[in-house]
């Protein structure tokens, strides 16, 4: 899988992250699991194709001393289609964006 990590999370790094995806993301299927949707001007030609498989996510995944931002783009409710991709270069940006805000937001150093 194609993905940001960010390991050895202490105690209160990973407190303080679950507290901010809690505000800031849709929850996902399983715990620890958030879903960061891909704004509508960063949709890319195959998911702009598919409007029906929207909206689009990106998954982030908090563990006991780890986050993972994943690149792949995902269909809220279809899991086989071709509009599930990689990220573009823009939506991959914006993942790395989001992760940055939210370690500055936490006052977290990495």
């Amino acid at each position: 899988m194609r993905q940001y990590l960010l390991d050895e999370l202490s105690f209160l790094e990973r407190d303080n992250l679950e507290h901010y995806l809690k505000r800031s993301l849709k929850p996902g299927p399983i715990g620890g699991v958030f879903w960061l949707e891909v704004p509508p001007e960063l949709l890319a030609p195959p998911q702009l194709e598919h409007p029906s498989c929207g909206p689009f996510y990106f998954s982030v995944v908090l563990e006991q001393t780890e986050l993972r931002a994943e690149f792949l783009v995902r269909s809220s409710h279809n899991m086989h289609c071709s509009c599930i991709a990689w990220a573009t270069p823009a939506q991959r940006q914006f993942v790395l964006d989001f992760v940055d805000k939210m370690l500055q937001e936490e006052f977290i150093s990495v």
